[in-house]
């Protein structure tokens, strides 16, 4: 018994022109956005979320690797720093924009200082991912990465 073949999925840009009169061009990028305690316990969570978006974009497993740690590093610098209890209240926010052979991951967090362009955890996030810009704004600063398959060949 062979199964038959599942219709695509309009989120991955192919549109059944006779079901909807739409045309199968791309409708743009899909979004994921997580929205946690700002504590370290739950980068796990965004980490494998990385992961996951990576292979659905059939990034390799280095790939994937690489962005799972850029990622990891990008969610520290935006935490807050300190020993003292995580504040229940305060979030962070990791949203995953996945377009045809690209992911952009835009990550928000309540620290303001994030250390400056020339440092080593910048360099770290640029060997990672690739393009990494960042910056701050009321209530906490943000870092934006993004990997594309163009830049892996």
């Amino acid at each position: 018994m062979t199964a038959a073949p599942s219709a695509p999925h309009p989120r991955d840009g192919h549109v059944d022109a006779g079901a909807s009169g739409l045309t199968g061009e791309h409708l743009g990028p899909d979004v994921v956005e997580l929205v946690l305690p700002a504590d370290p316990a739950y980068l796990g969570v965004v980490r494998t979320a990385c992961a996951g978006l990576g292979a659905r974009l059939d990034l390799t497993l280095d790939e994937i690797e690489d962005l799972r740690i850029a990622v990891d590093e990008a969610c520290t610098l935006v935490l807050p720093t300190g020993r003292h209890a995580p504040d229940a209240t305060v979030r962070l926010r990791a949203t995953f924009s996945i377009s045809p052979g690209a992911l952009a991951v835009r990550v928000q967090g309540p620290n303001a200082a994030l250390p400056v362009e020339t440092s080593y955890a910048w360099a770290v996030l640029e060997a990672l991912a690739g393009d990494v810009s960042s910056g701050v704004e009321p209530g906490g600063s943000w870092i934006s990465l993004s990997h594309s398959r163009d830049r892996a060949t």
